[in-house]
């Protein structure tokens, strides 16, 4: 019988290479980075019996579209496909070093024997990506039981994207170590295997595999906050933000099919993360530059992509041209014409840009169609409208002028800014309700005298304000991230 199961696996992995799944499931994804989403629906749906990553391939378009789309009926489709997906990889989850050692021993053929190693490792990244999957899946539920179901699988997920990446390491430091020795006697090329028959190229896509997950949990719980993140780091989550943006980078450059979704957590993550969070202080223009980088590259490559222009215009909206931002997020809705979450980011976008610029009408048709259409943040987006129409009134004062401060920062009118945010932390209103208006608005002060080295002990001193002046107020937490952030940075350039 184990003849007969090594045999299969054989078979499973030459089929593989004859039709060259993973080239092919890399132009999949590209397809439907490029607006070519029937396309890869149709190319994956086509050779998902042909292989594991095929399968995979299929499954993770059918995720896509439900959380495109979040109806009931495909959020079921796409369970039911990821769980086919990751019964047809579990089907020998044996150590992978573990079988290593057993190929070697019975003096099998070296190739077939690096056949076998890789799609072992291939299938246990794979039944990691589908739990990962599976849980945000159980997590859009909302329910408890769902979270607590969602963080057993992730905690499981996460195990075995740390088990495969150590051995995969491991390989191919052996890998390196055989081509060192070959090198000196005759010179051999990067594809000659290793004594195990896996080349150093499959061990380089391998690794940009699992890089992609990895670094996705390292980058995620390094965001948490710092009062929870000791709890997650207990249960056994990790969170090193190095860690996780250099195996993300290192996956974006492989040759695995999820190369394009880790250039797109990047972009993510320098674009959205770094200017939401403030991880690297006061300094909003972090990461700017290696956006502008990717962005150079990949556009080329994905003309027609609504992620890229997207992230092309929150670059350009960082960096306060405002105008072309609005082209790019409007270009970018265009093109996401079928694809209804992508069209509320730009929604999003263009809200907010249009009221940077004071387009008021503008800013209210955009929320308004968020409110009415949008499944998350419906309290949000109906308090962004009654603001949009209720900003003379006296229980909008503050907020006004806190929102005008935040205007004029973005038009580099500092002078007009500061003026405002003064207005905000002096508003009576705001301070009887416990509104987060205040505490904001000083933080705001803190960050534009932390930028002035003559003004830094001011800045310094209303970031304590903030933080501990103000309590049991809204987004309280986010602030304090914000607050911890800059102070933190503020010690690393000039300690005490």
């Amino acid at each position: 019988m184990a003849d007969l199961g090594q045999s299969r696996r054989q078979q499973i992995g030459r089929k593989a290479v004859h039709i060259d799944d993973a080239e092919m499931a890399l132009q999949g994804i590209n397809m439907l980075l490029n607006n070519g989403f029937k396309e890869s629906n149709e190319l994956f749906s086509r050779y998902r019996t042909q292989s594991p990553l095929m399968s995979f391939g299929a499954s993770f378009v059918s995720f896509l579209n439900a959380m495109m789309t979040f109806e009931e009926e495909k959020m079921q489709i796409a369970c039911d496909d990821l769980r086919n997906t990751e019964k047809l990889c579990e089907a020998d989850s044996a150590g992978v070093l573990e079988t290593i050692r057993n190929k070697i021993k019975k003096s099998m053929d070296s190739q077939s024997s690096g056949v076998v190693v890789v799609d072992r490792l291939q299938r246990q990244i794979i039944v990691a990506d589908c739990q990962v999957y599976l849980a945000v899946l159980s997590f859009i539920k909302q329910e408890l039981s769902a979270y607590i179901k969602g963080g057993w699988i992730l905690r499981k997920a996460w195990k075995m994207y740390n088990k495969c990446h150590s051995d995969i390491s491991q390989l191919q430091e052996a890998c390196r170590q055989q081509s060192s020795v070959q090198h000196e006697t005759d010179n051999a090329s990067h594809n000659a295997p290793v004594e195990n028959g896996v080349t150093a190229e499959a061990l380089d896509r391998l690794k940009g595999s699992v890089s992609f997950g990895y670094g996705l949990f390292h980058l995620c719980i390094s965001m948490v906050p710092p009062h929870l993140l000791k709890i997650i780091n207990l249960l056994g989550f990790p969170g090193d933000r190095l860690q996780g943006l250099s195996s993300l980078t290192y996956a974006s450059e492989s040759k695995d099919m999820k190369a394009p979704l880790a250039t797109l957590a990047l972009l993510w993550y320098y674009t959205v993360v770094l200017p939401f969070f403030a991880l690297d202080g006061y300094d909003t223009q972090a990461g700017l530059l290696e956006a502008k980088a990717i962005l150079q590259r990949k556009l080329v490559v994905y003309p027609n992509s609504s992620l890229f222009i997207f992230f092309k215009g929150r670059v350009q909206r960082l960096e306060y041209h405002i105008n072309g931002a609005l082209t790019s997020f409007h270009d970018a809705l265009e093109l996401a014409s079928d694809q209804r979450e992508i069209q509320h980011l730009c929604l999003y976008e263009i809200g907010w840009c249009s009221m940077i610029e004071l387009h008021f009408e503008d800013a209210y048709r955009s929320f308004k169609k968020l409110k009415d259409e949008s499944r998350w943040s419906q309290c949000y987006y109906a308090y962004l409208t009654g603001v949009l129409q209720g900003l003379d009134e006296i229980s909008c004062m503050g907020l006004k002028h806190l929102f005008l401060g935040a205007v004029h920062k973005c038009h580099g009118n500092m002078k007009d800014c500061i003026q405002e945010l003064l207005f905000a932390t002096q508003d009576e209103y705001a301070r009887q309700m416990n509104s987060y208006i205040q505490p904001y608005a000083v933080y705001e002060l803190g960050c534009i005298f932390l930028s002035k080295p003559e003004t830094v002990e001011k800045g310094r001193s209303l970031l304590l304000q903030a933080k501990e002046d103000y309590t049991g107020y809204e987004f309280e937490n986010r602030l304090h991230v914000r607050i911890h952030s800059a102070l933190a940075s503020l010690k690393e350039v000039a300690p005490q």
